[in-house]
């Protein structure tokens, strides 16, 4: 968990750690049945007291599991109180409005949990990295994106943000993977390739937007995710731990007296 005024330098953190995990992992593999049922059970109360959502922020470069985590670690959820939204490129109608528009249209509603596949930080990564708006457009963004979160928490809404981070080598091996698995190789873009060779400068814009965002409301975690079992383990645990001190609870039953089934 980054906090905040921390120094962030990404750089420096091994992203095959496994920090925190006693057994390695036959105990990660392990716990993921019972953490999957632990979530559902926390969801459900979520869902049924209908008083505050849950937004979780799932950044990462290309092939760092983002779409991996969603799959795994939210397998056991009730579909009907979770809302999955991927931030691509932005369509027409987007580039109208300003950068934070679509990303206010997704909040999740009381009750749900949210879950965003790369989110408004894109405005402060890819178009900072491949220079997309000019320094004097991106740089006031961090200040913008850290009061339109403050917001959401304000109005009940909290926030988890996690940057998968894996390593360059763990990269390459996913990348080919990705082109000698037939099932694997519609995730493969030509831009990977490009932002692959922008490796270091998206390194640096990761470690300045968790540096200029993270708060005690709005944390920020790094997750070291070149083992996904690693990572399923760290983001599952993270995600009970703060519905549990969100502690929903199931709205008191209406008045039954007199009810009676024929």
């Amino acid at each position: 968990m980054v906090k905040p005024g921390a120094k962030v330098d990404l750089r420096r953190v091994d992203a095959a750690s496994t920090a925190g995990l006693k057994g390695g992992r036959g105990a990660a593999m392990a716990a993921l049945e019972p953490h999957s049922e632990q979530l559902a059970a926390l969801q459900d109360r979520l869902w049924a007291e209908a008083k505050h959502p849950l937004l979780v922020i799932l950044q990462g470069i290309d092939a760092s599991g983002k779409d991996g985590t969603i799959k795994h670690v939210f397998r056991g959820v009730n579909p009907q109180g979770t809302r999955v939204t991927s931030f691509k490129e932005p369509t027409a109608e987007e580039l109208t409005h300003d950068f934070l528009w679509r990303v206010h249209l997704a909040v999740p509603r009381a009750g749900e949990i949210g879950i965003f596949n790369r989110s408004q930080y894109e405005d402060v990564l890819i178009a900072r990295v491949r220079r997309l708006v000019p320094a004097r457009v991106w740089k006031p963004r961090f200040a913008q994106i850290a009061d339109f979160e403050r917001t959401l928490v304000a109005s009940g809404t909290t926030l988890v943000k996690l940057c998968l981070l894996i390593s360059k080598d763990e990269q390459r091996r996913r990348f080919e993977e990705r082109l000698t698995t037939p099932s694997k190789r519609w995730k493969f873009r030509r831009s990977d390739l490009e932002d692959r060779a922008r490796w270091d400068d998206y390194r640096v814009a990761y470690g300045e937007a968790i540096e200029k965002t993270a708060t005690d409301v709005t944390p920020w975690y790094v997750i070291p995710a070149d083992h996904k079992w690693y990572r399923n383990w760290a983001v599952s645990t993270i995600l009970i731990e703060t519905l549990q001190e969100m502690n929903p609870q199931y709205p008191d039953p209406p008045d039954l007296r007199g009810v009676r089934i024929t």
